[in-house]
C-alpha cells in the first residue's frame, strides 16, 4: 500500500468513539499505508467495537497510563502482535483526563491537579520511554493539546495540565533528539467528543470558534486534526521537533 506512513507501524491511544480525534488518526494512518495498534482503559470492549469501524482490523492493547505494570508490559504487548523483531514507527498520545475538581480553578484540590498532571502530560513521558525499546532513529511520538498559553473558560487546571504536556514534549524532543526521535503536538480547536463532556461549560469555551476562526472550524470534524497527526508522524518533517503545529482554523493568531 502507498501513502505517507508506508510500512510504518502506530501505536494509537485514546480512542473511544469513532468521533475522537484519535480515531480519525488511526484512519487516516491505516489510509496512508500504516498499521496500526490501539490501546485502550476500562472498557475495553467498546473500544475494540469502535476498532472494527477502522479500514482494517486492529489489536486493541489493554493501557491504564498511571499503572506502571501496565507500562512496563506494554513493550511485550507489541510484540505479540508485531513479532520478536517488531519495532514502533510512531505513537499518537490522546489521552487526558481531570477529576471534576479539576474544572474547579480555586476550589480544586492537590489530589484533582495531580491526577490530571499525571495522566495528561506525565503520561507523554511514561508512553514514550515505554515504548523506547522498540522505537529508533526515525520514530515519531505526536500528542495532542488545547492551546495552553490562554486562559480559557472553565478549563482550569486541565489547561495547567496542558502547559505541562506542552512542556513535557519539548524536553523529551530535547532527550531523545539525540536518538533520532521527534517530538511534536498538534493544538486542536474543540470538538465534540467523549472528552469534551466532561468539562463543564464546554459550549462556553467552543463558541469562541464560532467567531473567531479566520478559515472556519466544525466542532463535528475531527478529521483535519487527524490529518495533522498523520503528517507529524510521517517522513515529511524530518528535522521538525518540539514544535506546536496548530490545527484550530486560526484561532490561536487572532488578536483581542
Amino acid at each position: 500500500m502507498s501513502g505517507i506512513l508506508a510500512g510504518k507501524r502506530i501505536l494509537v491511544t485514546g480512542v473511544i468513539t469513532d468521533g475522537s480525534i484519535a480515531f480519525h488518526a488511526a484512519k487516516v494512518a491505516q489510509e496512508q499505508g500504516a498499521e496500526v495498534i490501539l490501546t485502550g482503559y476500562g472498557r475495553l470492549s467498546l473500544v475494540e467495537r469502535i476498532a472494527k469501524r477502522l479500514p482494517e482490523a486492529v489489536p486493541v492493547i489493554e493501557l491504564d497510563v498511571s499503572n506502571q505494570e501496565h507500562l512496563d508490559g506494554l513493550a511485550d504487548k507489541i510484540r505479540e502482535h508485531w513479532g520478536a523483531d517488531a519495532r514502533v514507527d510512531g505513537i499518537v498520545h490522546s489521552i487526558a483526563f481531570g477529576p471534576q475538581g479539576a474544572f474547579d480553578f480555586l476550589g480544586g484540590t492537590w489530589e484533582d491537579v495531580s491526577t490530571a498532571v499525571q495522566v495528561s502530560a506525565y503520561s507523554l513521558k511514561s508512553l514514550t520511554m515505554a515504548c523506547l525499546p522498540l522505537m529508533h532513529e526515525g520514530s515519531s511520538v505526536v500528542g495532542l493539546t488545547f492551546d495552553a498559553q490562554i486562559a480559557w473558560p472553565k478549563y482550569d487546571w486541565m489547561g495547567v495540565a496542558k502547559a505541562a504536556l506542552e512542556s513535557t514534549s519539548r524536553y523529551l524532543a530535547r532527550d531523545l533528539g539525540p536518538k533520532g526521535i521527534r517530538c511534536n503536538l498538534v493544538s486542536a480547536g474543540p470538538i465534540k467528543s467523549m472528552a469534551a463532556k466532561s468539562i463543564p461549560g464546554f459550549e462556553e469555551l467552543a463558541d469562541v470558534w464560532n467567531h473567531r476562526a479566520p478559515i472556519g472550524w466544525e466542532l463535528t470534524d475531527p478529521d483535519p486534526a487527524g490529518r495533522g497527526v498523520v503528517a507529524l508522524l510521517s517522513d515529511f518533517f524530518p528535522r521538525t521537533t518540539g514544535e506546536i503545529v496548530h490545527v484550530d482554523g486560526g484561532v490561536h493568531m487572532m488578536g483581542a
